[in-house]
């Protein structure tokens, strides 16, 4: 596929991603308030997420290997499967997908006129955080080491998936299906990120307090991806 096209897939995938999943997270979480059999809660947004992956990864995943995520490039990079030169189209058209979503995302909200962004809560329109931002009060170190973690984690099952010996076709299952235990872990630590272009996509919208601590959502989750990268390179080396 041509250059253009596989970052055209990239951005729509991203894009799908942080609609579908913040979307579930803003829209319906706590649809009714809270006690309401309606509402999805953790367990659905999860769920979302790792629906995303999955379709976006069947749809696109035979044009741009369907990261979705810089994360995921940087650590299939790390692990020997991914070049440097696309390294940074790819990063551009992620987070820009991204933030397409989280625009439109905000429109769909606003339809509601009791729909208010409180920078000072967490989880504020899907952001991630730590501290007070973090949906169980979690401090910086505990979610750190859990974004590096369950990154590590997700770049392990993805490049087992999708090694050359593994169940052909079967790959998008099982990295949505990661995905989503990965959220039912970590949303109430940082709201789950593994993600950087999921983190900025919202938290642009979000206010001060989800950008000053966005840092982290980069960081964190490109050296796990990294670690296991680099640790499924020599693990899945059969030489």
């Amino acid at each position: 596929m041509s250059m253009g096209k596989r970052l055209a897939a990239e951005f729509l995938g991203t894009f799908w991603l942080v609609l579908g999943g913040c979307g579930s997270a803003v829209l319906a979480a706590n649809f009714g308030g809270d006690g309401n059999p309606l509402g999805i809660g953790f367990v659905g947004v999860a769920l979302a997420f790792g629906l995303t992956v999955l379709t976006g990864a069947y749809a696109f995943g035979h044009i741009s290997g369907a990261h979705f995520n810089p994360a995921v490039s940087i650590g299939l990079w790390a692990g020997g499967r991914f070049a440097t030169k696309d390294l940074l189209p790819y990063i551009v058209a992620q987070v820009l997908g991204g933030i397409v979503a989280g625009f439109i995302l905000l429109q769909i909200a606003q339809g509601n006129p009791n729909f208010l962004i409180d920078g000072s809560q967490a989880g504020a329109f899907a952001s991630n955080g730590y501290g007070a931002l973090s949906p169980g009060g979690y401090t910086v170190a505990a979610a750190f080491l859990c974004e590096v973690v369950l990154t590590a984690v997700f770049l392990v099952v993805i490049m087992g998936a999708t090694h050359g010996r593994a169940p052909a076709g079967f790959a998008p299952i099982a990295i949505g299906l990661a995905l989503t235990l990965i959220h039912l872990i970590s949303i109430p630590v940082t709201n789950t990120s593994v993600n950087p272009a999921r983190s900025t996509a919202v938290a642009v919208f979000a206010g001060s307090g989800a950008l000053s601590q966005l840092w982290l959502f980069w960081v964190a989750p490109i050296l796990g991806a990294m670690i296991g990268g680099i640790a499924y390179k020599w693990i899945g080396n059969d030489k």
